[in-house]
């Protein structure tokens, strides 16, 4: 017989825009899922960028979406929405979800759910899909990286950066990475990275002009956004590709058109939250079968730096704006 589920859940909601503090633990009814969907009992979920931005205001959820914050999660199916029949009642899943991650209980769309790999734990599975599914649009569907061409990753030792060299190194790529000190110049290493640069000590442009095949960088995925958009410019190859998915330093600059003719660069960009629940079961598809067969074979593996009780997630939202994590923290319900 179906479990009897709970009719109320410990979620973390964010009580007014602001610093860590405002996240607040409260009792909220448990969702149900609804028509192609699947409940998932959260037994972890990821901390993200997008995470603190709606914190502090910045990142209104779509329309649609629940307050709670939270974009990827893993644990078990703990019931199924009206035609769900590719998931079954335990099922041990990881899940891009819409919202709503920072909870006992999360429903999902059934596309957007993926096994958790043999040989991961609950922490690690949560670690990879709001990074794995970001960096794959991105890099292998919008850039179309192909194998023998070079990357450049900023941030190489945060979750997108670490899950971005493993994938783009499973692509059969060069890979570069820029990361702030030695020691995450060695975790970019130790995940592949051809070449690691410090830069705060080497300018990323000299080094990829000096070292890339061709002398230039034929595929970027780009976080920084200001000042760095015309440096990237001037590092990327003839017929480069630059993909924009966030702007730490802003997302208002000025581009010389000329370079961007001359070497018949594209500039593009891509958010995921937003996206249709057939897209994004389309990139499930695809990483299920490119990415978890390498995940399985522990040729790539999710970074996780630190993780923190539900209850603390004011605490893991202090330290990933502190800068000093390296990977992926997480949260465990």
């Amino acid at each position: 017989m179906p479990e009897t589920l709970p009719e109320t859940m410990t979620a973390v909601e964010i009580s007014q825009p602001g610093p860590p503090e405002v996240l607040k633990a409260v009792t909220r009814p448990r969702p149900a899922p609804g028509p192609g969907e699947v409940l998932v009992r959260v037994a972890a979920a990821g901390v993200n960028g997008p995470d603190l931005k709606q914190r502090q205001g910045l990142y209104p959820p779509p329309k649609g979406a629940t307050d709670l914050p939270g974009l990827e999660v893993a644990g078990t199916v703990a019931a199924r929405g009206a035609g769900v029949a590719e998931w079954k009642e335990g099922d041990a899943v990881c899940a891009l979800v819409n919202g709503g991650g920072y909870a006992e209980y999360c429903p999902v769309p059934a596309g957007q759910c993926l096994p958790v790999p043999k040989g991961l734990s609950m922490v690690e599975a949560a670690a990879l899909p709001e990074t794995f599914f970001t960096v794959w649009n991105n890099v292998a569907m919008r850039a179309g990286l192909r194998e023998g061409e070079s990357f450049l990753v900023h941030g190489g030792a945060g979750g997108i950066g670490s899950a971005a060299i493993q994938i783009a190194k499973a692509l059969g790529a060069r890979v570069f990475a820029t990361a702030s000190s030695p020691e995450k110049c060695d975790v970019c290493r130790q995940l592949g990275a051809d070449r690691a640069i410090n830069y705060k000590t080497e300018d990323f442009v000299e080094v990829v002009r000096a070292e890339a095949p061709g002398g230039g960088i034929d595929v970027i995925l780009d976080m920084i956004g200001g000042e760095y958009v015309a440096r990237n410019i001037k590092a990327l190859a003839t017929d480069g590709r630059m993909v924009h998915i966030a702007f730490d330093k802003g997302s208002t600059v000025e581009v010389n058109l000329m370079a961007v003719m001359l070497k018949r660069l594209t500039l593009t960009g891509s958010t995921l939250r937003p996206r249709s629940a057939e897209f994004k079961a389309e990139v499930a598809r695809q990483l299920r079968t490119r990415i978890w067969p390498l995940i399985e074979a522990g040729s790539i593996r999710p970074l996780i730096h630190a993780a923190f009780p539900l209850a603390r997630a004011a605490d893991a939202h202090r330290l990933m704006e502190s800068g000093g994590h390296v990977g992926k923290i997480v949260l465990t319900v």
